[in-house]
């Protein structure tokens, strides 16, 4: 395939800027339409990025762009409808997290793509973040030995006061389900990315700021169906030291029987041997644009490579379900104060 293929995008919010960015840095790809409900935005965004096609409904552009990739940037609840319409094109889905509205309108959004027989893959990019990647080739080169557990400490900083999140994520305030919906399922993938499938759950959630609907404070735990255990100690209103906040939103611990590997606010990996005091970095290549390491063109690229040369393709919507199923057993298990069992146990 040598033509360049199409992509048009719905959505021009905030965190757009990423994908938009990313597409247009992509020489075997063409930004061929933008979709807005707010109509100046969507002319301005297409405008910036060299677009000639501006729009208000998705619809429209889809029967008259017949692109070859649907971008869907959107709010959850618009996601099933975008997908409905591009599944009638035969139009392939790249959609934004959290994904649809439920779980059952996710798996309902999953089957309809399944018997339309398009690709449909959510746009989780935590895992595409250039730190993760080199930690999976450490455990797989079996440099910290057996692993033992994986600990994250999510400090973003951002959620302290009356005005928290308005700048940048308005809508933040107002779900019912913030921490682990919206933030911590970013690393629930990672961890699954990392360690594999999860057998059960144990979660105590919390809201610290009372400007806000859901929850902003929690600890996880996750046991691995192959043993290990995962923490993720999450807290919106706590910081950590880092250049920027958003770069890694916190810091890991990776433990194994032969050492330990620590991932820094500032993307940086050390690697210490058991029973050394002395810790020495890991080298790795990375680029410090876009968000967090280039994650959102990481995967971009990712599904790009896989239309074009078939390459194995992660983050389908199938399997991003797991992902959704973990959550839903965290909600159970903070609400029941008890271990939850995953369709993995």
């Amino acid at each position: 395939m040598t033509d360049k293929l199409r992509v048009a995008t719905v959505g021009t919010g905030y965190f757009s800027q990423f994908h938009h960015d990313a597409w247009t840095r992509m020489a075997d790809v063409e930004l061929a339409a933008v979709c807005s409900l707010d109509t100046l935005s969507a002319s301005q965004t297409a405008a910036k990025y060299g677009v000639s096609v501006a729009c208000a409904n998705a619809a429209d552009m889809l029967d008259a762009i017949r692109p070859d990739l649907l971008d869907i940037i959107a709010p959850p609840p618009a996601h099933f409808e975008l997908i409905k319409t591009a599944a009638r094109l035969r139009v392939d889905v790249i959609c934004q997290k959290p994904f649809c509205g439920t779980l059952a309108q996710a798996e309902e959004a999953v089957a309809l793509a399944r018997r339309s027989g398009i690709r449909l893959v959510v746009h989780e990019n935590f895992r595409f973040q250039p730190w993760y990647g080199e930690i999976k080739r450490q455990l797989e080169a079996g440099s910290i030995g057996t692993p033992y557990q994986i600990a994250f400490r999510l400090r973003p900083g951002d959620g302290q006061g009356l005005r928290a999140y308005l700048d940048r994520q308005p809508y933040f305030q107002t779900m019912e389900r913030f921490l682990v919906h919206e933030t911590v399922i970013h690393l629930i993938d990672v961890l699954r990315y990392l360690l594999g499938d999860v057998a059960r759950v144990f979660a105590a959630l919390k809201q610290l700021n009372p400007a806000i609907a859901g929850e902003d404070a929690g600890v996880i735990l996750l046991e691995f169906a192959d043993g290990p255990r995962g923490l993720i100690d999450g807290n919106r209103l706590a910081d950590h030291a880092a250049e920027n906040r958003r770069l890694t939103m916190g810091e890991m611990l990776v433990e194994g029987s032969d050492g330990t590997i620590r991932l820094d606010g500032d993307g940086r990996l050390f690697l210490r041997p058991h029973g050394s005091n002395d810790e020495s970095p890991l080298a790795y290549d990375w680029e410090n644009q876009g968000f967090a390491g280039d994650c959102v063109y990481r995967l971009q690229r990712h599904v790009i490579d896989h239309l074009r040369d078939a390459t194995p393709l992660m983050n389908t919507g199938a399997d991003y379900l797991t992902n959704l199923r973990i959550e839903e057993a965290v909600y159970s298990s903070d609400a029941q104060g008890c271990w939850i069992k995953t369709d993995a146990a």
